[in-house]
């Protein structure tokens, strides 16, 4: 048993061809959250203050699609949510229709561990954060020149999109363009230290051209968040396909009903429970194993164990 932490920048159909100036920064900034986090785990820290740091930070770059980097739904604003679990209580904070809360992580923990509730979301979401002191800014810090672009690319194709994926035209009659195409440029991050002790977290800007309103896996407990004794999980991909796999609650059942390792539960659910194309993934287990499958091109990711391991990619490596 050791400590392991994992985290995710969003999976999806992230092409080959990625310019450097979109590569490298994302890539830059998971290195950057990997180390904040190893070094938070070294130091002691909780995981469940190490999943809210790294989150906090994926929030506050804007090249990954949460926090400041959130995409913009079909009226040109932002909604961002965020889901936050401990392993050993299986207390959870959710928040949703977020867009003045400039870490929307931590407002979910806040509801965690200050309200009898478990999710709040938009007004009633943004009236809590202010009366606790939370951190807001102008909705217009949140929408980005690169984010505008995005949706205007998109409404030209008439479609939901990832941030990553180029947009195709109208005249293209794959079926991508009329079930919604693709998958969430989410953040996430799950840990578990030394005495098993669990926690996972995510956050997202959902899909660029969402409608208003609409409210994907992340925030929902046993779709795009999950953590319990066994491991923790954090999901990616097309919320509408997470949801109805409740992704990372079968993670967790797989390897508690049918005895199955961590990565085996997790293969199982990203190869045989959500169809190809729409879910990544990464967990950690009590014991310390660590795990990133997807099933989308590729998948923004990284991760590091207490004995020496640690890989940050984004295509399928050799083992995959």
């Amino acid at each position: 048993m050791g400590w392991a932490i994992a985290l995710h920048g969003g999976a999806g159909n992230i092409p080959l061809s990625l310019p450097p100036e979109r590569r490298l920064p994302r890539e830059a900034c998971l290195r950057h959250c990997l180390q904040l986090g190893v070094d938070a785990l070294k130091s002691k820290k909780s995981p469940l203050d190490v999943v809210e740091l790294v989150v906090r930070e994926l929030e506050n770059n804007p090249h990954f699609n949460a926090g400041r980097g959130s995409v913009l739904t079909n009226d040109g604003t932002v909604e961002m949510e965020a889901c936050i679990m401990d392993g050993n209580t299986t207390k959870c904070g959710a928040v949703s229709g977020l867009t003045t809360v400039v870490n929307a992580i931590s407002l979910a923990r806040l509801v965690m561990e200050r309200t009898p509730h478990i999710y709040l979301g938009f007004d009633g979401a943004e009236a809590f954060a202010r009366e606790h002191g939370v951190e807001t800014l102008d909705a217009s810090h949140f929408i980005t020149p690169e984010n505008i672009e995005r949706l205007k690319q998109a409404k030209e194709a008439n479609r939901v999109q990832i941030d990553y994926t180029q947009p195709m035209q109208k005249n293209e009659k794959d079926a991508a363009t009329t079930d919604g195409d693709s998958q969430i440029g989410t953040v996430g991050c799950v840990a578990v230290d030394n005495d098993g002790n669990l926690a996972a977290a995510t956050s997202t800007g959902g899909l660029v051209n969402k409608m208003v309103g609409r409210i994907g896996d992340t925030p929902i407990i046993g779709a795009g968040t999950y953590a319990n004794s066994l491991c923790a999980v954090s999901a990616t991909g097309k919320g509408e396909a997470i949801i109805r796999g409740t992704v990372a609650r079968d993670v967790a059942a797989i390897m508690e009903f049918k005895g199955l390792s961590l990565e085996e539960a997790a293969a199982c659910v990203v190869k045989e429970r959500v169809p190809k194309g729409k879910v990544g993934l990464v967990a950690v287990s009590a014991t310390g194993e660590v795990t990133m499958p997807f099933n989308t091109t590729g998948m923004f990711r990284a991760c590091a164990t207490e004995d020496g391991y640690s890989e940050i990619a984004i295509w399928p490596s050799t083992k995959e």
